[in-house]
């Protein structure tokens, strides 16, 4: 008797709150995203332990690039549901793009708490192919001094192609590319179009050929076929 009072009593908040959580979609899915953003923290008031409102503020803070608040919404995540491989991703992302902006020094502090949170997605979702990708993208911007790797991204590249071909030859393209090597970053990107002529690996081969290797021909020739 007692929870069916409860249900009874507590009914007309849930679909309050449910009402409210998809008007806020809405109003982010038509750009207007500071109403979305108060409506999302009025849901979060009413239920702190609402994990997709919570998780459409940090990515609204992100958004913003306030990185401070889009770490709090992270963490706070990462608390109420700890086996979510995403909201450690996310939580590595905002944090590596925090150190981007504060000194040296301090960035420094922050780099391994950076891989740990890519490491602990990785862990939680052995598919999870965007942790991979910022692992890549980590090791080759790090100076060796403080670890960075050519080989822990290649190894991270290899892991992307179990997982899936067209990631591998992207992240294989990328690393190449990074090292001024255009020509196996040519095949490698080649390869990736020819597996699925998607369009973000038409991007990386158009652009490369047009901004590195200064072969207008190649990409005009590449952007006929593409749009055929």
């Amino acid at each position: 008797m007692k929870r069916i009072v409860l249900l009874i009593l507590f009914f007309p908040i849930l679909l309050w709150s449910q009402a409210n959580f998809e008007k806020a979609e809405q109003l982010l899915e038509a750009g207007k995203t500071d109403q979305a953003r108060l409506l999302f923290e009025t849901i979060v008031k009413e239920n702190p332990s609402h994990l997709k409102a919570i998780e459409h503020l940090g990515d609204i803070a992100g958004q913003n690039t306030s990185w401070d608040k889009a770490l709090l919404y992270y963490k706070k995540l990462k608390q109420l549901q700890p086996t979510e491989a995403n909201y450690y991703y996310k939580y590595g992302g905002a944090l590596g793009m925090k150190a981007k902006e504060v000194n040296k020094f301090k960035a420094l502090g922050m780099i391994d708490e950076i891989k740990s949170s890519f490491e602990k997605a990785i862990i939680l979702d052995p598919k999870h192919k965007e942790s991979r990708w910022a692992l890549v993208l980590l090791y080759l911007q790090l100076p060796g001094i403080i670890g960075g790797s050519e080989a822990k991204a290649v190894a991270y590249s290899n892991e992307l192609m179990r997982l899936s071909p067209l990631d591998g030859y992207l992240s294989k393209g990328y690393i190449e590319e990074y090292f001024g090597r255009n020509k196996k970053a040519e095949r490698n990107y080649l390869k990736a179009f020819e597996l699925t002529h998607s369009k973000l690996a038409f991007q990386k081969l158009y652009s490369l050929y047009l901004y590195k290797m200064k072969n207008s021909d190649k990409a005009q020739e590449l952007k006929e076929q593409f749009e055929k």
